[in-house]
């Protein structure tokens, strides 16, 4: 088995904001594996282990699964971390400043290990003193049936389970339906960019989180507290929320996407503690258009970029176009803000080619009997296909308020010398017909 045994580092003395510290720590180990456990929640040097041996394929192998955890840890506040064929084995190794329980056999790393690395021995700590008992080695060589008369059960059962003798049970950190986390800031902030640090902190457990339920998130918001001694017109706390196009849980993509946001942010007293709620979540799905897929391209992609200079510039400055549920090719696209999320995905078929370029305006044709001109007599080829719609869509011209309906039938033509064109045809109250050219295929 692999475990990793997680230690984390100056917890607040308060016990409801220790167990959140501890809690959120935890919520993060789960986006590896659902074998998440906190062991002595309520002591003073509580540990976070989790077995991922299950998760070792998919996460590319055990160095790739180690290389990642070990770098992100840091950023979350851990003191220490450890690995070992057993969860106690490495809790006992990362209260003694050790990493690896695999170097050498179990036995020989915990015979070494002082007894206050387990706590269940550590209670026994001064009696044990006295017979000479500084290790669990010197422990394990006491007769078991002495030892089992002279201290509680608990002294055996662990030592056994450290040592991988009998197996482990341990209550099972679940999941959260939603994600809200908690920090208390090492000291009093005063420029909001500087609220970042325990924000990144937030952020990397939201994003285990997401990442344990295959979801991504659109929206979020972090709200902060002032400090007890601040004017009243300060206000008890504010906050922000910041939104994406699209589902993500890229740490490094909200990261500065927060730091964005924060730089305009004017803070109206110190700052000591922080909260991140997450708002928006939906499902994140990978696609690949690959029989084999291509490795990652480095560098961001237009739609996290187009984010960063909205936070920077102003949402309504940086735009980008997005197709509705509209027929009419005039108004097919519509403009909107690049931090607003995407519409849901159009199921659209069309029954005949549509043009490569459109004209701004629809230009109108000369015709010859019933038949449209445009550098000579246009042979229809396929047609006609009726587009009509827009009594719902009035807007204002001149003063007055009209609609855009349109009725067209349209065609695909053919021009000796303009190639393929596409027109349509209106029918007017008299019966008679206008003909336009509206695009080009090339």
């Amino acid at each position: 088995m692999l475990w990793a045994a997680l230690l984390p580092d100056k917890l607040p003395s308060d016990e409801s904001r220790r167990t959140d510290a501890v809690s959120g720590l935890a919520t993060w180990c789960l986006q590896f594996t659902p074998r998440v456990a906190v062991i002595e929640p309520l002591s003073e040097s509580p540990a976070v282990v989790m077995e991922v041996e299950a998760s070792v394929r998919l996460f590319g192998g055990k160095r790739k699964l180690v290389e990642r955890v070990r770098d992100e840890v840091g950023d979350l506040g851990v003191r220490q971390l450890s690995w070992a064929p057993t969860s106690l084995a490495g809790v006992a190794l990362a209260r003694a400043g050790k990493s690896n329980g695999f170097a050498k056999p179990i036995e020989q790393l915990l015979d070494a290990l002082p007894v206050e690395t387990l706590t269940a021995v550590a209670v026994h700590h001064a009696t044990l003193v006295r017979v000479g008992c500084r290790t669990l080695g010197d422990v394990r060589k006491l007769p078991r049936g002495g030892l089992s008369r002279r201290f509680d059960a608990e002294l055996l059962g662990a030592l056994d389970q450290a040592y991988g003798l009998r197996p482990e049970a341990h209550r099972w950190v679940e999941l959260p339906d939603t994600f809200s986390a908690k920090f208390e800031l090492m000291a009093r902030v005063e420029m909001a960019p500087a609220m970042l640090f325990g924000a990144r902190r937030l952020m990397l457990q939201m994003s285990g989180w997401l990442a344990a339920r295959h979801c991504g998130v659109t929206a979020f918001t972090l709200r902060w507290w002032h400090d007890a001694m601040r004017a009243k017109s300060a206000g008890q706390s504010g906050e922000m929320t910041v939104r994406t196009a699209q589902p993500t849980r890229d740490i490094e993509h909200l990261t500065r996407l927060l730091a964005e946001h924060l730089a305009k942010v004017e803070l109206l007293a110190p700052v000591g503690d922080l909260e991140l709620l997450a708002l928006d979540v939906q499902s994140l799905e990978e696609h690949s258009t690959t029989l084999f897929p291509e490795p990652q391209q480095a560098g961001e992609s237009l739609a996290l970029v187009l984010e960063r200079i909205a936070a920077r510039l102003g949402p309504d400055r940086v735009l980008r176009p997005v197709v509705v549920e509209d027929d009419r090719i005039e108004w097919m696209t519509h403009w909107q803000p690049a931090p607003e999320p995407r519409p849901r995905k159009l199921n659209r078929s069309v029954d005949i080619p549509q043009p490569t370029f459109v004209f701004d305006a629809p230009l109108r044709l000369a015709t010859r009997g019933e038949r449209p001109l445009y550098q000579g007599m246009l042979q229809l080829l396929a047609g006609p296909h009726r587009i009509e719609g827009g009594w719902w869509d009035r807007t204002t011209e001149n003063g007055e308020q009209t609609t855009r309906n349109v009725v067209r039938d349209y065609w695909v033509a053919l021009s000796e010398h303009a190639g393929i064109l596409w027109v349509f045809q209106t029918r007017l109250a008299n019966d008679e017909t206008q003909w336009f050219v509206h695009g080009v295929f090339a």
